[in-house]
Parts: C-alpha cells; structure tokens; sequence
C-alpha cells in the first residue's frame, strides 16, 4: 500500500513544485523590463487568472475521484465517458470566460486600486491570456482523469513541460522580440495550447490502442453512457459541491489578506512570507491527498472497504511524519528563511513575532488536507462543502468576537484548520459506510 501511494504522491508533489517556480519566472522577466509597473501587471494578472481558475478546481478533483471510481470497478467505458463530460464542462466555461472577459476585468479594477501606468498593461496581459482558459480547464480534466487511472506520471510531465516552455517562450518574446508584458502573456498562452496538445497525445499514446480495439462498439457504448441522466447528476452534484467548496475556502484566504491589509503595509507583508511556509507544507500535503484521491476512489469502484480503511491508516502515518518535520524545520530554520525572503528589519521583526503560529500549521492542517483526499475519492463532496462551511464560520466568527491583531490573525486561521479537521474526522465514519462490502479481484 505504501508503494502504492508515494507512486502517485511523489510525482504530485513534484508536480506542485513547478507551479511557484513558474511564477518567480515570470516575476524575475518582468522585474527586468524598463518600469515597475511590469512587475505590478504580472502580479495582479496572475492573480486574476488564479482566482477565476482556482474556482473551476472540480474539473479536476470532481473528473479524478469519478474515474478512479469507474477504474476500480472496471469500467473502462464509463472512464472515458467521465473524461467527455470533464471536457465537455471544461469547453463550455472556457468559453464563457472568454465570452465575459470585459466584465471579469471591469469588476477587478472596481475592487483594486490600479495606477496610470499599470491599468493599460493588465488589460493587455489579461486580454492576450484570457483565450486560453479552453486549453487551461480542458488540461485540468485530462489532469483530474490521469489521475483517477492511477497515472501520477502524466500530470507531472504535463506540468513540467508547460512550466520550462513557458519559461522559454517567455524570454525569447520579451528580451529577443522586445514584446514586453504582452511577450510574457503569448508565451504562457502558447505553453497553454502546447500543454493541451501534449495532454490529447498522452492520452492516445496510453489509451490509443485500447480506444482502437473497441472501434465503434466501444464509441456506441460510451456514447450510449453519455446519454443516461444519473451519471450527469453525480457528475454535477459532485462537482456543484466542490465548486461552493472552493468558494468558502477563498473567502478565507482572501479575508486573510483583507485583515491583514486593514493591520498596516508591514503586517501585510509579513504575513505574506509567512503564509509561504504554509503553500509549501501544502505542496507536499497536496500529493499525498491526490494519492488518497485516486487509491481511495479505486477502492470504492472495487467494493473494497477494508482496503479504504487501510489506506486512511497509512496516509495518516506519512501525514505525521510530515507534520513533525515540517514542525521541526520551521522551529530550527524559521527565523533563518526570514532573512532569505527579505532584508527589510521591520517585516523580519513583525514575521517573527508571528512566527510560533507557523510551527502548529503543519499540524493543524494534515487531517484537512488528506481527509479531502479521501472524500473526493468517494464523492463525499458534500461533507467536504460542510466542513469547509463550519470551518470557514469558525474563523470569521474568532475575527469578529475579538480585536483585530495579528495574533487574533492568525489564532482564527488555525482555528479554521482544527474546525475543517474536526468536522471531516466526525464525518469519515459515515464516509466509510457508504463503500460496499464486496472484494472482488486485486487491489
């Protein structure tokens, strides 16, 4: 079983790795233009884009949790017929996002106070990466599905290729072309269709003999799967839950950085590099809940409860593991990566004060993390909505019962944590019920 989960979560965490270094990429080409507000662009686009993307994270985690159902079972149709809906709902957002990109950006420069010389630059960044929203929810499906087949491999060479690419066609077009901001945008749009195209390839090359042998009796009968009305419904109740997920928990990170906003420029950016030590622990935590994800739903297809049971077990033993050394790192060299992020005295000062909050993230947010995990496996999604929901209640309720600190900051973020782990362990027995008792074939 351990072999098993570290098969699929090391080419995760791996995976997870690119994406920070995609955006350091993109800051560095930018910070070498001739003015600031390059730099500015960059940031408030990407930041639009992740949001705007962030809440269509289902295609994904919805696509993975159904197919690996469907792959337990042995149901290679109905795997196929889960990755046409994935891409069929993935083509039709893409779309819309397309279709509503004046809005998206008229709301943003409401909300965010923009200058002269950045706003022109945005709308150029934006306008330019906006037409590959198709490409990008349509690799988020064939992502979600890879995985759901027990393929961690995929998404990972997937990620890499998009990210050193993007990289490449970055600086060609900004320092050899002269395209500026506008230069950094083509090339991730064109990193983004390149991903799909290698995505569909991937695809063939696993699959491609399989799709043949069926010929037309196995087009009939995924078409004819893709006709019935239940599967839909799963499909998008799952994924409804996942999306109304997503929103409580970027009110919550959001509401963080609005908080903090509200404690002074120093605050703000302190708790900016101490939220890092965070994302990192969850890049690592992110693949061993993809490896509950997918061996969890391959235990529900399989009828194997005792094998569900198993794996909980030995993901929460990995989860401590990291817990403590994460625990012990940050209590050794915390104060030491301070001074790595910046040299500016007053931040380092304001971050460590802050800092023994941070060495309690690890273990406060494991549970969270695997749990997820698991219940997407299941599509248990809506006692994931529900424990996003209470924990999300909890944070905003310690914010507004006592004065706003940092301190109160950051004591209601690991309240969120312990509410989100608490609620899910309450539920996991229930979760656990609904696998059927039947052990059929070799896990």
């Amino acid at each position: 079983m351990n072999r098993r989960i570290l098969q699929i979560a090391i080419p995760s965490i791996v995976s997870n790795l690119t994406v920070p270094l995609l955006s350091m990429a993109d800051t560095a080409i930018a910070g070498h233009l001739d003015s600031a507000s390059c730099i500015g662009a960059i940031a408030l686009g990407s930041m639009m884009f992740s949001m705007v993307f962030w809440l269509f994270g289902f295609l994904r985690m919805g696509t993975g949790g159904l197919t690996a159902q469907a792959c337990g079972a042995g149901n290679r149709e109905e795997c196929f017929a889960v990755l046409a809906r994935a891409q069929s709902l993935a083509l039709v957002i893409g779309l819309l996002i397309v279709a509503l990109q004046r809005p998206i950006l008229d709301v943003t420069f409401r909300f965010v106070t923009v200058s002269a010389a950045t706003a022109p630059l945005v709308r150029d960044y934006f306008t330019i990466l906006v037409w590959g929203a198709p490409a990008v929810l349509s690799v988020y499906g064939f992502c979600g599905w890879f995985l759901g087949m027990q393929d961690a491999r995929s998404p990972m060479v997937l990620s890499i290729f998009q990210n050193l690419l993007n990289v490449l066609l970055s600086l060609v077009l900004v320092f050899g072309f002269r395209c500026g901001v506008s230069g950094i945008a083509l090339g991730t749009l064109c990193s983004q269709c390149a991903g799909l195209l290698l995505a569909v390839l991937l695809f063939r090359r696993r699959h491609g003999d399989f799709l043949r042998q069926g010929g037309r009796d196995l087009r009939r009968r995924v078409w004819q799967l893709l006709r019935r009305r239940e599967p839909f419904l799963l499909f998008f109740r799952v994924n409804r839950d996942i999306f109304f997920r997503t929103l409580f928990l970027v009110s919550v990170t959001t509401g963080f950085t609005a908080f903090g906003a509200r404690l002074g420029d120093t605050v703000l950016a302190a708790n900016a590099l101490l939220m890092q030590y965070f994302l990192f622990f969850s890049y690592f935590m992110d693949g061993f809940a993809y490896s509950g994800e997918a061996l969890g739903g391959h235990c529900f297809g399989a009828r194997r409860r005792d094998e569900f049971l198993c794996l909980t077990k030995n993901l929460f033993c990995w989860g401590a593991g990291l817990a403590v050394f994460f625990f012990v790192f940050y209590g050794v060299a915390g104060s030491a990566l301070l001074h790595l992020f910046t040299s500016q005295s007053e931040v380092i000062a304001a971050a460590s004060e802050s800092l023994p909050f941070v060495w309690f993230l690890p273990f406060a947010g494991v549970s969270a993390f695997l749990f997820d995990g698991l219940f997407i496996g299941v599509s248990a999604t809506r006692s994931m909505c529900v424990s996003m929901a209470l924990a999300a209640l909890a944070y905003f309720s310690t914010l507004l019962l006592f004065p706003l600190s940092n301190s109160v900051l950051w004591s209601a973020f690991l309240t969120y944590l312990f509410v989100r782990s608490f609620v899910q362990a309450t539920l996991y027995r229930k979760v656990v019920a609904t696998i059927p008792l039947q052990a059929k074939g070799n896990f």
